[in-house]
């Protein structure tokens, strides 16, 4: 369809060249005047002239574990090259925490062309295919070879562009996809945003089409589900580790473990009575 053909072309456009000229006009529109400190309310944050309030190096420069779990509730921005922009609430994720870990892709501490972005500093993006034609996302963190997925987004802004990304990336008869299916899964949400390999090492902190701002209603403790990862088969006692982070209750999640949810209501019963 005509749409769909240019958006995907004006895609292309961007990923080819990062730097073109309408992110520059950006710039002027969200310029903030000379003088203004509200933006300091955090040193995690400020208002960036590039766009709006995004999340600074030091928030990613975290032990993987803990960047993981900082990341729930926190909105992934992404800068379509007709100036929209596509917001999704970070609800899932899981953690690979390099040379030790067996199902990570820099296990042994082995570091390839391939997997350059896990070796690179904290907020640098690694974008890898999978099967040939997806893609999944992950951000770097303190430790060699140590990154986290992004594994599902609860979408804020942009879902009609998100719909006709998702539907120009599927193959056979298009298909009517509900808010919360656009984002639930690692390559859906690539598809959503237009995130291909040429987003691979970006710098996360500093990129003008991709950026992590700060969320308004961040989860506590009681409300993340640790649990197994997923997809990363016979990795012995790795494939059992909880390194996968959910909020519970959010429908975008691609797979709820209803066994260690119920085990944490108990705990919370039984310490509550």
């Amino acid at each position: 369809m005509p749409r769909k053909r240019k958006l995907l072309a004006q895609l292309s456009t961007l990923q080819s060249n990062p730097s073109s000229p309408s992110l520059d006009a950006s710039e002027k529109v969200n310029a903030v005047p000379d003088g203004d400190d509200s933006s300091k309310s955090s040193k995690y944050f400020a208002i960036e002239k590039k766009n709006s309030s995004q999340l600074e190096a030091d928030f990613f420069n975290q032990p993987c574990i803990s960047l993981a779990k900082s990341f729930l509730g926190q909105i992934l921005v992404r800068k379509l090259p007709d100036g929209r922009e596509l917001w999704g609430r970070i609800v899932e994720t899981e953690a690979y925490l390099g040379g030790e870990d067996e199902a990570s892709h820099s296990k042994g501490g082995k570091q390839t062309q391939r997997n350059a972005a896990m070796f690179m500093k904290p907020g640098t993006l690694y974008v890898y295919q999978i099967y040939g034609m997806y893609f999944c996302i992950n951000v770097s963190s303190q430790g060699e070879g140590a990154a986290v997925l992004l594994r599902s987004l609860e979408p804020l802004r942009g879902l009609e562009a998100m719909r006709e990304l998702r539907s120009a990336a599927r193959k056979g008869p298009p298909k009517v996809l509900r808010d919360w299916q656009l984002c639930n899964g690692p390559s859906k949400l690539c598809q959503a945003l237009g995130i291909d390999k040429t987003f691979d090492q970006r710098d996360l902190a500093r990129d003008a089409a991709i950026w992590m701002a700060p969320g308004s209603d961040l989860p506590g403790e009681q409300d993340v589900v640790a649990t197994t990862r997923i997809g990363i088969g016979n990795r012995g006692e790795w494939a059992q580790k909880p390194l996968r982070f959910y909020l519970r209750g959010n429908k975008s999640v691609s797979v709820v473990d209803k066994k260690v949810e119920k085990e944490m209501e108990a705990r919370g019963q039984s310490s509550g009575s």
